[in-house]
């Protein structure tokens, strides 16, 4: 009788110690995305135990990542996704690159491109500012530079994902801007994903700083039961539709002979209203546009807009 409680207790502490662990097996490849083979590995390794697994895990796939950048680097990276976010009274718009179209949709993939954007808002928030409203850009080598939330540089999260889906990836750019008390930012990305993100992602991204010429209009309906914010967002969908050149100014500007060739905002007609050209819509609503930034996703760029990487906000309007 007590030789069969031993055995029963022995039995019995196995099959509990054994579910233990296949729960944390399991937690651990969903929390991580690795395979089976090396979450068991991390497992056994650490004596299941599981901060000590996941950091074994991390740490691996550091090596692995900057080995395959390494080795990948150069690859052209085409494809991607342009991230937009806005907090309080920043906004940054972020293009992450890579190979194929597939990796695009990839969740891994994504998640670092939420990373870029907020780390990017987490930037322009630290960096000294104007009184009225500051851009300015950054250039793959100081996104990569950044500091993340955890510590590690936005560099290091790249060659994690490169481990993880074996492509070459790139950190493209970035524009920020921080604006003043009455001026609003505005935020737009086509198409959205089928899956749920922090940020605004698609294949194109405009951001758009706009103010209400009369402050009370900031709360109050102004056009077709628009209101301020509302309009600020179509106007963003007019940039990623229309992809003008510049606002442009009556008097300084003439339009174009031909209304599809014009690349000035305020002589293109309005998106969401062909009737009228952005101009009128702007003059009906006594809404100024003060600035925009447009991404497409890929797109060549011009070798002085490529290379303006400062640091230094510049101060538009005054």
């Amino acid at each position: 009788m007590f030789s069969g409680n031993i055995i029963r207790f022995i039995h019995v502490g196995y099959t509990v110690f054994n579910a233990s662990n296949k729960t944390l097996l399991s937690k651990l490849r969903k929390q991580t995305g690795y395979t089976f083979a090396n979450c068991k590995k991390a497992l056994e390794l650490n004596d299941y135990n599981y901060s000590l697994a996941e950091k074994w895990l991390q740490d691996q796939a550091q090596q692995l990542g900057w080995s395959k950048a390494t080795k990948l680097e150069g690859r052209i990276t085409a494809q991607g996704l342009v991230a937009v976010g806005m907090e309080k009274n920043n906004a940054v718009i972020v293009e992450v690159n890579c190979e194929t179209d597939f990796v695009a949709r990839n969740k891994n993939f994504s998640s670092l491109v939420e990373l870029a954007a907020t780390t990017c808002l987490n930037h322009t928030a630290s960096v000294p500012v104007g009184s009225h409203l500051s851009r300015f850009q950054l250039d793959a080598e100081i996104l990569k530079s950044l500091k993340v939330h955890d510590g590690k540089t936005l560099s290091d999260h790249l060659a994690l994902v490169i481990g993880k889906v074996g492509e070459n990836l790139s950190l493209r750019r970035a524009t920020c801007f921080h604006a003043a008390d009455g001026i609003l930012l505005a935020g737009y990305a086509h198409p959205s994903p089928n899956f749920q993100s922090s940020v605004l992602l698609g294949k194109f991204g405009a951001v758009v700083a706009y103010q209400a010429d009369s402050p009370s209009q900031s709360d109050t309906k102004l056009r077709e039961n628009l209101s301020v914010d509302e309009i600020g967002r179509q106007l963003c969908q007019h940039v990623v539709g229309m992809n003008p050149v510049k606002i442009g100014e009556v008097g300084q500007d003439t339009p174009a002979n031909n209304p599809d060739d014009e690349s000035c905002m305020i002589y293109q007609e309005y998106l969401l209203d062909p009737s009228q050209t952005v101009g009128e819509m702007l003059a009906s609503t006594s809404i100024s546009v003060l600035d925009f930034a447009r991404y497409e996703c890929g797109e060549e760029l011009l070798e002085n807009t490529e290379n303006n990487s400062s640091k230094v906000a510049v101060e538009i309007g005054g």
